[in-house]
């Protein structure tokens, strides 16, 4: 199976992309602060299940028939695209609010939206699936035993490390929140900020070239 030492590198380097603020922390961040840290677990679940199912279709060769038909690569890659344009627009619009300001007024969603929305929220972003394809091959040794056990157990590891880190992040969302209501300065200044990020990634990923 795979090495000790390439089993703790993939580790490294999966840590390093989830402490990558995203839409899934945003996400996970928003629905913690509006709605409590139940509704904020629900949403990871969904967030988990995404990643089961870019993982397990990398493994078993979906992904790559994604990646290598134009077409159907476009079409999940705009889709992306659109969507972080949306949460963008979204923190910036007339009586927008920071996701880390609590808010009251905002409809409460049942356990199965909460959970489909954090499944759509992961789901929509290409880049997990070229995630997939180009960074666990470099991990994977034919020489060591089944290559899809070993994509298998690899890509379980990145998603242990990803809904951990999350889950943190749901916890502490609350007294993270308390932090920037005492500093009504840093909201305004924390919702361009992740406008700009999250439309530069848009931008980023709509023109994107489909990997060779």
């Amino acid at each position: 199976m795979i090495s000790s030492a390439s089993l703790i590198a993939f580790a490294v380097v999966a840590l390093g992309m989830v402490l990558t603020p995203g839409p899934n922390m945003i996400y996970l961040l928003t629905r913690s602060i509006t709605q409590g840290r139940r509704a904020g677990v629900i949403s990871l679940g969904g967030v988990a299940l995404a990643f089961i199912v870019y993982m397990l279709s990398a493994a078993l060769g979906v992904t790559a028939l994604l990646i290598t038909v134009p077409i159907a690569y476009k079409a999940l890659q705009w889709a992306g695209a659109g969507y972080l344009l949306w949460m963008a627009w979204n923190a910036v619009k007339p009586g927008a609010r920071s996701v880390l300001q609590p808010r009251t007024d905002l409809p409460v969603d049942g356990p199965r939206r909460l959970f489909a929305m954090g499944f759509l929220t992961n789901l929509l972003n290409p880049k997990a699936a070229v995630l997939y394809l180009s960074l666990l091959p470099q991990f994977i040794d034919p020489a060591r035993g089944h290559v899809l056990a070993q994509g298998v157990v690899l890509g379980f590891v990145q998603i242990a490390i990803s809904v951990t880190v999350n889950f943190c992040i749901v916890m502490a969302a609350g007294a993270v929140s308390a932090w920037f209501a005492g500093r009504p300065a840093w909201l305004r200044v924390q919702r361009w900020l992740m406008a700009g990020v999250l439309t530069g990634l848009a931008v980023r990923l709509a023109f994107e070239r489909r990997p060779a």
